[in-house]
């Protein structure tokens, strides 16, 4: 285990975590075309864009509930608002893209002066990728465990030095956690609707994005988690060889992140601060595109993923996690829910043995998801099956008005 949290000194922060939010959403116009205005806001922290001037992100700071992100978020929409209503636009609710003509309606991200590159990635995405591919926007929730909890567990491990135990730590979770990000996927889903125009049969997928038609590279990374050295250079290789761009094009479940600015120098200089889950779709059931009960899930899942004991994630068991991640992307996979249906047993069992009780509420709003009809992704395709544009612009209006302005 990662670390003991049998141990009274440890135990106590158990139910203590930080956690951050990225959310992408399109804007689209009244009749649910892309938007073609630029950008809204070009210099505010928690607003930016991300692939296209019409991919809008809230970034959320760094909270210690749940709750707080969400108020966030909601605070950032409501800024975001006011700047939409002006011009017509509005937020389009689901991951999957609305219908869209051709390519051209897709504005690549302009940065100017000391950004230029970031324009000049972007044109290279949409050339190795297509652009239609970059519009399916998703949720990334940047987790990590409390500075208390890791210096009680710092001292309890007998360790010297507290940089090297803090990286060793979130390597071995991120291995776990790809391994299970599967789990994460099938309870978190929620696009299985496709627009014509994109070429994909509704209710094959309950998540394209995390399908086999999603963001991946073109070929799966094999990583190297025996040290934080070693997982760099295993990443700065596939960037000699040619076969990615830079380390954000990465497209992989968990990314190890440090504090600030992103790059594999950051990561060897500063030591893994927190852990990238990058396979949450924006929920339309949920005004802000995630449900505080998912988040408080995903603490539970790091605790209890932190509880098992550390493991060989060689180059079969990666491969298969990447692979288990695309088949829990599928639409009414029988066989993954009863997967899902024993690990959430497990987990509800440890819970029963940390004595949060507090945390059997939330197990138990998964656990529901396994019932027929009770997941997110079939709940959607319920609802707006039947007519995904029409339905899906009514969301984004009731949205705007229930989130409100500032």
């Amino acid at each position: 285990m990662l670390f003991d949290w049998k141990d009274d000194t440890i135990r106590k922060y158990l139910t203590q975590a930080e956690f951050g939010i990225e959310r992408e959403s399109l804007r689209v116009n009244a009749d649910g075309t892309l938007a073609q205005t630029p950008h809204p806001f070009q210099d505010h922290k928690n607003i930016d864009r991300d692939f296209c001037e019409n991919q809008v992100e809230l970034i959320s700071d760094v909270f210690s509930e749940p709750e707080q992100v969400n108020e966030q978020l909601r605070k950032l929409q409501q800024i975001l608002n006011t700047r939409l209503v002006g011009n017509g636009e509005l937020l389009w609710p689901f991951s999957n893209p609305p219908g869209i003509g051709g390519e051209e309606e897709i504005p690549v991200a302009e940065y100017h002066g000391h950004l230029k590159n970031k324009s000049l990635y972007r044109q290279y995405l949409a050339r190795k990728y297509g652009k239609k591919k970059m519009l399916f926007s998703g949720i990334h929730l940047n987790f990590s465990f409390t500075p208390a909890l890791l210096e009680a567990a710092f001292v309890k491990s007998g360790e010297e030095d507290f940089l090297t135990f803090r990286n060793d730590l979130y390597l071995r979770l991120s291995k776990r956690l790809t391994q299970y990000a599967w789990l994460v996927v099938f309870l978190t889903a929620a696009s299985p609707i496709a627009d014509k125009t994109l070429g994909i049969r509704s209710n094959v997928y309950s998540s394209i994005r995390c399908s086999e038609l999603g963001y991946w590279n073109f070929f799966t990374p094999i990583l190297d988690y025996s040290g934080l050295d070693r997982y760099v250079a295993s990443i700065r290789k596939y960037i000699d060889d040619g076969n990615l761009k830079s380390a954000s094009e990465l497209y992989y479940p968990v990314r190890l992140k440090p504090r600030g600015e992103n790059s594999p120098e950051a990561l060897e200089e500063k030591g893994i601060n927190h852990l990238e889950l990058r396979v949450i779709d924006v929920n339309p059931l949920s005004e802000t595109g995630i449900r505080t009960e998912d988040m408080g899930f995903i603490h539970i899942l790091m605790v209890y993923l932190a509880s098992l004991p550390d493991f060989e994630f060689d180059d079969t068991l990666q491969l298969q996690a990447i692979r288990d991640i695309k088949t829990a992307a599928c639409y009414g996979n029988a066989g993954i829910r009863e997967r899902a249906a024993v690990v959430l047993q497990e987990m509800s069992d440890f819970i029963g043995q940390t004595g949060i009780t507090s945390w059997q509420e939330l197990l138990t709003y998964q656990q529901k998801k396994l019932l027929p009809g009770g997941s997110y992704a079939e709940i959607v395709s319920e609802r707006f099956g039947d007519d995904y544009m029409k339905k899906g612009l009514a969301l984004a209006e009731e949205y705007q008005r229930s989130v409100g302005y500032v």
